[in-house]
């Protein structure tokens, strides 16, 4: 019997996947967009990503930790996102990388870098 290796799914920074994201307190998850926030090649060998939280309830925008994706706006085009969105940097998880069901598209990184700047204090 012959086994092949799967070759390690490969995400980058600014990709909007799908995941399994768990709830704030821990005891249940739900499969939901997120953003990939977590350093290309940050080569930690364990088999987990960095992600933050897109939600489409509007009513969340406004903070300076929250990114508003506008769907007719050139970002929320690529964004593979349904609705008008905000990615909260402010609620950020460490998931393993067999949560992630796919890639449904991407965000430039610049006004989330600003956002998690403000969410981390840097």
């Amino acid at each position: 019997m012959t086994t092949t290796m799967q070759p390690k799914p490969t995400f980058e920074r600014g990709d909007i996947v799908l995941v399994v994201f768990p709830n704030s307190n821990l005891n249940f998850a739900k499969t939901r967009p997120a953003l990939i926030v977590q350093a290309d090649n940050l080569q930690t060998e364990l088999p987990q990503i960095i992600v933050a939280m897109v939600t489409s309830q509007m009513f969340r925008a406004g903070h300076p930790s929250r990114v508003t994706v506008l769907l007719n706006s050139p970002e929320g085009k690529h964004s593979g996102l349904l609705t008008d969105s905000v990615v909260m940097t402010d609620n950020l998880a460490t998931i393993v990388l067999s949560a992630v069901h796919c890639v449904i598209g991407s965000l430039p990184m610049q006004n989330i870098d600003a956002a998690l700047k403000h969410t981390l204090g840097l």
